[in-house]
């Protein structure tokens, strides 16, 4: 059971204790539903329970029962009984990559800059075994959801249901059935069906693009032209201003600007059309190892962060044009206002990693902070809040969606349900709208950082599952659209305070 082979090693023979159908069943207490772990192609993945010590198969019998190394996981044991086929593995306590990036459950740790690249070196190394190992494996069907991760973050690669002996005896490639996932397959193993062993270096490509932007390679509810991030934001690799927009936003202040152009560099070249211009795995894992020595911090990094992970910068610029309908109006004829963002459907699962939220004034000049200031919300919280989204408590609706009047702890921010603490505005996004994920992430990135007596302040966000949240400070006397077209009977007040903030504004922001 322990790691005999760090460097790696093919053995003559696969090592594996061979179960019986009732040894599983007993394992797994019968296959209970409640043991399931996840899904995959091959079908339901459950937890069981063996003694530690006293613990012609199919292809990926073959192939993981006889391969040892690090990074690749370990196969432990199969049944073939009737017509049961199983496989015993070791257990993975962290689970998947894709459920930590993609945030598949709300209560799962984020993904750090350094913990992502300690997962890409792990899987790199893993990779570049198979591919230099006698045989030459390629593994073909490289992607976040096939990352395994122990309790530590050391990543594995697991299933080989796909994997096929490399060339030999001269030749470049062989030919093989398309199976794989789309947005993650090679472009010339998708068009002839050739499979060359740096086709998985495009897929570890498309991860590390994923790992840097925190988005789906494949997501067809974001709007067309952006459903393949490849396709999508591949040009922006080679920019240092694009690169920066893409980059995960939960990540930032976590990574240094020569880092990120070092790993959009080697993303674009394992990205490369021509599989022959592709690095090989060998070179990919040294100049991971050369990023991850990199310990320099960006200068304006003031924060720490957990272990973070899904979303980009927005690649507007922060001037805005103003409108009647953006402003709103506090009790002593203050104004504020939220800067407009362009609209896209984009779904990303994003969750920011927020320092101690500052409520007081603290910038009366204004100041665009270096990192984002905002509390993460769960959705249990808002609907606590306000008392699970009462009719009542609808302050209005916009093109996002409607807001709502919540209640929080004034000094925590904790939900509150007996209508004590101080109000919020939380507005939640209508699927049904026209806008999405852009408007949100850009809300976040922009609103977030920003600090001025006259900018609304964005106290924190919430995205779990389908649902995209912002909570505001509220304003209690509304919009200024509401006061000056007279949409309720509207005490008259405060012209000239109101034109005085536009103008303290606008010399605040640049327009």
């Amino acid at each position: 059971m322990d790691e005999s082979y760090p460097d790696g090693k093919i053995l003559e023979t696969p090592n594996l204790k061979e179960f019986t159908s009732t040894d599983l069943k007993t394992a797994t207490k019968n296959f209970k539903s409640d043991f399931v772990l996840g899904e995959g192609g091959f079908g339901k993945v459950f937890r069981g329970w063996v003694d530690e010590k006293t613990l012609a198969p199919s292809k990926a019998v073959n192939f993981l029962g006889r391969l040892s190394h690090p990074n690749l996981v370990r196969l432990l044991g199969y049944c073939w009984e009737d017509k049961q086929l199983l496989l015993v593995y070791e257990f993975m306590s962290k689970g998947s990559l894709e459920n930590h990036l993609f945030r598949r459950n709300p209560n799962i740790e984020l993904l750090s800059w350094d913990i992502r690249l300690k997962i890409l070196i792990g899987a790199a190394r893993g990779l570049a075994f198979l591919h230099t190992s006698e045989k030459k494996v390629i593994y073909k069907d490289f992607k976040a959801l096939n990352i395994l991760l122990d309790g530590n973050y050391k990543a594995k690669i697991s299933d080989f249901g796909l994997a096929k002996l490399g060339p030999s005896g001269g030749d470049s490639h062989v030919t093989a059935k398309v199976m794989g996932t789309y947005g993650y397959a090679a472009p010339e193993y998708i068009a002839t069906g050739d499979l060359y062993v740096k086709s998985d270096v495009y897929g570890f490509g498309v991860v590390l693009l994923e790992m840097l932007t925190g988005l789906l390679a494949l997501d067809t509810k974001r709007p067309s032209g952006q459903q393949n991030l490849v396709e999508w934001l591949k040009p922006s690799l080679s920019s240092k201003r694009k690169l920066k927009s893409i980059m995960d936003i939960r990540m930032e202040g976590q990574y240094s600007t020569k880092a990120t152009l070092q790993a959009g560099q080697l993303t674009l070249k394992c990205l490369e059309s021509d599989p022959k211009s592709r690095p090989a795995m060998k070179e990919v894992v040294e100049e991971l190892e050369g990023l991850e020595a990199m310990k320099e911090k960006p200068k304006d990094c003031k924060t720490k962060c957990t272990h973070s992970t899904p979303h980009h910068h927005s690649q507007h610029p922060i001037h805005h044009r103003f409108s009647f309908f953006n402003f709103i109006v506090t009790s002593s004829s203050k104004i504020t206002q939220f800067p407009r963002t362009r609209s896209s459907n984009c779904r990303s699962q994003f969750s920011v990693g927020a320092s101690k939220i500052r409520m007081d004034d603290s910038y009366p000049d204004g100041k665009i902070l270096e990192a984002l200031n905002l509390k993460g919300f769960s959705f249990t919280d808002l609907k606590t809040a306000t008392k699970n989204f009462k009719p009542d408590s609808v302050l209005g609706e916009g093109g996002f969606g409607k807001v709502f009047k919540g209640w929080v702890d004034e000094k925590t921010l904790a939900p509150s349900n007996s209508c004590t603490g101080m109000a919020v505005a939380i507005k939640k996004w209508n699927p049904e709208s026209m806008q999405g994920f852009q408007e949100w992430k850009s809300e976040v990135y922009f609103l977030g950082r920003l600090s001025h007596p006259n900018l609304i302040r964005l106290l924190g966000y919430c995205q779990e599952d389908k649902e995209l949240l912002l909570v505001y400070e509220f304003m209690s006397k509304g919009s200024l659209d509401n006061h000056l077209f007279r949409t309720t009977k509207i005490k008259t007040e405060g012209v000239f305070l109101v034109e005085q903030g536009t103008l303290t504004m606008n010399c605040f922001l640049g327009t």
